[in-house]
């Protein structure tokens, strides 16, 4: 009996995980699909309009087409992961609207972002512009301040120079004018002390 039981269990086991292998096999098969953009239609049982209707499905969902096709209808898998048919005028391979609107606003979002950031940017380059400019300001103003000082001081050392050859020429005036005097004065003086000198002998 215990024996039974196993074979049973070991039966059930691998039957279930080949149920779970085909299912997930047919799964990775499945096209990425989608409901045109109507209000809502309904979802049935089975491939036409006598099978049990299942719900409706919003227009713009996102399901899963398992390719399977009859009676105009397609099987798909909804957002709930069931398995319903619907009629193929309104399944796509193409996004809806909703999709579409949604993917524009998600790259109006990451333009936004990224212009946010380029002005973050800007707004950084401005201020070191702004601090370059104030520095070249500050040179400027101390090349200024130092050209003026020094042609001051080159006025200064030329008005020195001037002064010193002045000073030269003048002292030289004087050395010429004391020895032109002695030249003329020491001649008489020497002359009439040897007059006076030869009037006593």
């Amino acid at each position: 009996m215990n024996n039974v039981i196993n074979v049973i269990a070991l039966l059930a086991i691998t039957l279930s995980s080949s149920l779970f292998l085909s299912a997930q096999a047919a799964e990775n098969n499945y096209k990425q699909g989608y409901i045109s953009d109507e209000l809502s239609i309904y979802m049935h049982a089975g491939p036409g309009t006598n099978y049990r209707i299942l719900g409706t499905i919003i227009a713009g969902s996102e399901v899963k087409i398992t390719g399977a096709e009859d009676n105009g209808y397609s099987e798909v898998i909804d957002e709930k992961n069931r398995a319903t048919w619907v009629e193929s005028k309104y399944v796509s391979t193409k996004a809806g609207l909703k999709f579409v609107v949604a993917e524009l606003n998600g790259k109006i979002a990451n333009s936004s972002d990224f212009t946010s950031q380029l002005d973050g940017e800007v707004n950084e380059l401005k201020s070191k512009v702004n601090l370059l400019t104030n520095d070249k300001k500050k040179l400027s103003a101390e090349l200024k301040k130092l050209t003026s000082t020094l042609a001051e001081t080159q006025t200064k050392i030329k008005d020195q120079d001037t002064n010193i050859k002045k000073q030269w020429f003048f002292n030289g005036a004087l050395v010429l004018g004391i020895g032109l005097i002695l030249g003329l004065i020491l001649p008489r003086f020497f002359a009439r002390r040897r007059g006076s000198m030869e009037n006593w002998s």
